[in-house]
């Protein structure tokens, strides 16, 4: 049996796990996805993997059908590990966006015509095709939902502090989030951390 689990998960749990049901001779992968369900159902995603490489190629099949990109990080756990290292930036590159649509509107500018400018300059990120016009449109229809990056950012915050690290932006940017829960958004898209900032005035 090879069990293979997309979830975000602590990754000394994974690889626990993973341990667990070699003993029982289980195979079992760790092999989070990065994406929204909208991107999962259009396979237009990328998978991290962490477990056995012969289990992993083993799966080559399986992965093209469901990615994009497949990446394999290593023993069990590894992928866990990755996915919580991008979901940090990716998160942050949404609330930079978000901070950044906030203080051009304090300076009076237009958002649609700042976005044109993020997306023809240094600033700009893949991000910003995704997140930006529903930032600024205030269409918080749910791709991925606030409250779910909000776990994985409490997730993030635990994992460092028993390494004894300090996350000072993730810890900002689970308070924005907070925030924008507190205000009913929690169960709304994730790009909806820009109203954080009309919380904030």
């Amino acid at each position: 049996l090879l069990v293979i689990d997309t979830t975000t998960g602590e990754p000394d749990q994974t690889a626990t796990l993973g341990a667990r049901l070699a003993r029982r001779n289980v195979r079992y992968l760790d092999a989070p996805i990065s994406g929204s369900s909208e991107q999962t159902r259009r396979g237009e995603v990328s998978i991290m993997v962490g477990g056995s490489e012969n289990d992993f190629r083993e799966c080559e099949d399986l992965w093209k059908l469901l990615s994009q990109k497949v990446f394999y990080c290593g023993p069990c756990g590894s992928a866990a590990k990755m996915k919580l290292v991008s979901n940090l930036v990716l998160g942050l590159n949404r609330a930079a966006l978000a901070e950044g649509f906030a203080f051009a509107r304090a300076l009076g500018l237009d958002l649609s015509a700042t976005l044109d400018v993020f997306r023809g300059s240094m600033a700009a990120s893949r991000i910003m095709d995704a997140k930006g016009r529903k930032m600024i449109d205030r269409d918080y229809s749910v791709q991925a939902k606030l409250s779910q990056h909000l776990k994985d950012l409490r997730l993030m915050l635990d994992v460092a502090d028993a390494r004894g690290l300090t996350l000072p932006l993730t810890s900002t940017h689970a308070g924005l989030l907070e925030l924008a829960e507190s205000a009913g958004l929690g169960e709304s898209d994730n790009s909806a951390v820009f109203e954080a900032y009309r919380v904030l005035g």
